[in-house]
């Protein structure tokens, strides 16, 4: 990991409560990171591609909306600066929704910083890899699902058992070359528009 994005609050540079705020920048830099700033989403846009991780030096309500608008431009740990003015809000105040892959906070020092975002990286890829399995999975249950639906009508159009329907249907989609759902979802479309006629 090599270049962070530190997402400021906008008008940083003016607003007196956000200078008392101790900024990650400096601290990011003196531990040889090469650090990028943006306040608003057209000026993030560009500087996401080469980031290795995205710094949200926002308050909790607004991790969730930034989160999302990042990672439709890059897939990148997402840590949260955690200080007196991001932190202001209560515990209660934070929703389910909210995620990040860790938590950097000025009082840390720079060994700290470096394992943070290493296992920050390792959390955010590992999720990732989740979701694909999460989505694998639902599609397997929904073809499932048309699969089942299809042994059905044939099992009653035919005054056949399931297995010897499923039998058919794997029969079918081997000679049509086609996946079996494929064929599966045909049949309960055609099996459903019939039944819409009569």
């Amino acid at each position: 990991m090599h270049s962070l994005l530190v997402i400021l609050p906008p008008g940083t540079e003016t607003s007196a409560e956000a200078r008392s705020s101790p900024s990650p920048v400096p601290l990011l830099s003196a531990c040889g990171y090469v650090v990028e700033t943006a306040a608003t989403a057209e000026e993030a846009a560009p500087l996401t591609g080469d980031a290795d991780a995205f710094i949200l030096e926002l308050p909790v309500t607004e991790i969730s909306a930034w989160r999302e608008l990042l990672v439709q431009h890059k897939i990148a740990p997402v840590l949260w600066w955690c200080t007196p003015h991001t932190a202001t809000l209560s515990v209660s105040a934070c929703g389910d929704d909210i995620m990040v892959d860790g938590i950097l906070s000025p009082a840390m020092q720079p060994p700290e910083i470096h394992w943070m975002l290493h296992f920050s990286a390792r959390q955010c890829f590992e999720r990732r890899q989740w979701l694909k399995e999460r989505e694998q999975l639902l599609s397997r249950i929904e073809e499932r699902k048309w699969i089942d639906m299809a042994k059905g009508i044939l099992s009653k159009a035919k005054n056949i058992s399931e297995s010897e329907a499923y039998d058919l249907l794997r029969k079918q989609a081997m000679n049509e070359r086609k996946r079996m759902v494929d064929v599966a979802t045909s049949i309960v479309k055609v099996y459903q528009l019939l039944q819409d006629q009569t």
